[in-house]
């Protein structure tokens, strides 16, 4: 029921909500170069974990390139749509290949600190899906089944870096991942900003209107940057573990509404499936 296809043969429609469809392709643009970066972080680190924890990876990874294949499709739908995506991608590939130059446990690291990243918004999304996936970003579904999906799996990174500093002090590995919280955020914020203004001029907003817009939307209304604030904080409490927060009830509750509707298709032959 998890592998899922979405996008496929849709066309994207621009100027609904300019400033959430940008936010929104922004982020997906970075997706498949970013979860195959996360991939191979923590493939670096699974030898000797374990076997828990192995399964949890494999899935992991069975789940990270799922998104990538849906999310490319979706960056395919955004470009149909008339958006220049080739410098976003570039600029994404260089901070990739950046990030890969590091110590293979800094880049573990600065995956698990994009996984809470993407595991906080992902609980937003499902916890307020009608105020901060509004009409023009493309396929809510796919945003909502990528969501469960971060949840589902949002400790694997940080358990993989538990095992692969268990020899270092809690005062180490608590400075170190701290840190690299405190770099990832300001440079994830700055980038997806820098991305979605980028589109945003493209549907001929100037620069500075495209900023203040993006500004009031990620802090104002909706505010999701805002809404996650709180969780945010939360890693960099001494002791933090991802299911501190057991919000796994959002899953559940996913998996209910996919079933019923299911139901319902079963039942309606003029129904459209939610997905391909």
């Amino acid at each position: 029921m998890r592998d899922q296809r979405f996008a496929r043969g849709q066309r994207r429609e621009r100027g609904v909500d300019p400033v959430a469809a940008a936010w929104f392709a922004a982020l997906s643009a970075s997706f498949p170069r970013g979860e195959a970066m996360f991939i191979d972080a923590v493939r670096q680190h699974r030898d000797g974990v374990p076997e828990k924890l192995a399964e949890e990876i494999r899935d992991f990874i069975k789940q990270e390139v799922n998104h990538s294949r849906e999310h490319l499709a979706f960056n395919r739908a955004v470009e149909e749509a008339g958006y220049d995506l080739t410098h976003i991608d570039a600029r994404v590939k260089n901070l990739v290949a950046m990030t890969q130059s590091l110590r293979p446990i800094a880049q573990l690291g600065i995956t698990c600190a994009l996984e809470h990243f993407t595991a906080i918004f992902a609980h937003e999304f499902l916890t307020n899906r009608d105020e901060l996936t509004p009409a023009g970003i493309g396929d809510i579904d796919l945003w909502l089944w990528h969501s469960v999906e971060e949840i589902d799996h949002k400790a694997v990174a940080f358990d993989t870096f538990l095992h692969a500093t268990r020899d270092w002090s809690a005062f180490k590995r608590w400075r170190f991942r701290c840190l690299l919280m405190l770099i990832v955020s300001i440079r994830f914020t700055r980038n997806r900003s820098t991305d979605a203004i980028e589109l945003m001029r493209q549907d001929g907003i100037g620069t500075w209107a495209a900023r203040w817009k993006l500004f009031a939307y990620l802090v104002y209304s909706p505010g999701l940057l805002r809404r996650v604030a709180r969780n945010w904080l939360r890693y960099f409490r001494p002791g933090f573990h991802p299911w501190d927060h057991d919000d796994r009830y959002l899953i559940a509750g996913w998996e209910m509404e996919q079933a019923g509707r299911a139901s319902a298709g079963a039942h309606d032959p003029q129904r459209a499936p939610a997905a391909a």
